[in-house]
């Protein structure tokens, strides 16, 4: 996908998020977050929000602590949350192509330059804490791109858990394959995850034979290895999906 193609899913999936927490209300729960209500699923959103944007606003080339939402709740947070939303998306696409500043995948193939990571995690952070939105809300959430959801399952393998942070480890060496089916392209989209006591190390094909395979149609497992729902489909040595469920939180 490219760039403005994750701009127009960020602008769309912030839009539908305060629509969703507006109707919920802020003391709902928010069933797939855990311990939060709508108001804590609006602060950290917003709050991730203003801290992307700073990086590319201001070309800041090293790491900068999220900071706190303000003390704000009902109306006035959803209002807060539509203004954030809104300045990341006008700072993105008021930025030059060249911008530079800091980012925290060790993937840059996937996203060639800061721009292009700062946007397709946005469009990512926001589409996922849309469905905890719409979940708080109840109904039938918003459907999810095929090919959205394939690159969202390839940004969370090759890139957050490609990490030294993953805590997705084994104490022997393991395989876990990874296949959405029903894509866009026709054919399925399938990851190889290397497990050890390091961090993951993943590749887009399936030349190694595996102990496990989670699969399913790729919006359901884009929302799975997120922890929002269940896998869909689980061969081979369940103990692996529990270690991921377990284990792969992003802190």
């Amino acid at each position: 996908m490219k760039t403005a193609e994750f701009l127009h899913v960020l602008d769309r999936e912030g839009r539908l998020l305060a629509a969703a927490a507006e109707e919920a209300g802020t003391d709902a729960v928010v069933p797939s977050c855990p311990g939060w209500r709508v108001r804590d699923l609006l602060g950290h959103t917003g709050a991730v929000h203003e801290w992307a944007a700073a990086f590319v606003a201001d070309g800041h080339n090293s790491p900068r602590p999220i900071g706190d939402p303000p003390e704000l709740d009902g109306a006035e947070l959803v209002a807060w949350y539509r203004d954030s939303h809104r300045r990341l998306v006008e700072t993105l696409a008021g930025a030059p192509a060249d911008v530079e500043c800091w980012t925290f995948h060790p993937a840059p193939q996937a996203s060639p330059s800061p721009l292009a990571f700062w946007t397709r995690r946005q469009a990512h952070e926001t589409a996922v804490h849309r469905f905890d939105a719409e979940r708080a809300r109840g109904g039938t959430p918003t459907p999810i791109g095929g090919e959205f959801a394939v690159d969202g399952i390839d940004e969370l393998l090759r890139g957050f858990h490609a990490r030294s942070r993953s805590r997705v480890r084994a104490s022997e060496p393991r395989v876990l394959r990874v296949r959405a089916t029903g894509t866009a392209e026709g054919a399925d989209a399938v990851w190889t995850v290397r497990l050890s006591d390091g961090p993951p190390v993943t590749v887009r094909d399936a030349s190694a034979a595996a102990d496990a395979e989670l699969s399913g149609p790729a919006d359901e497992l884009y929302l799975a290895l997120w922890n929002r729902v269940p896998v869909p489909g689980v061969t081979g040595d369940g103990s692996l999906a529990a270690l991921w469920r377990e284990t792969s939180a992003i802190v």
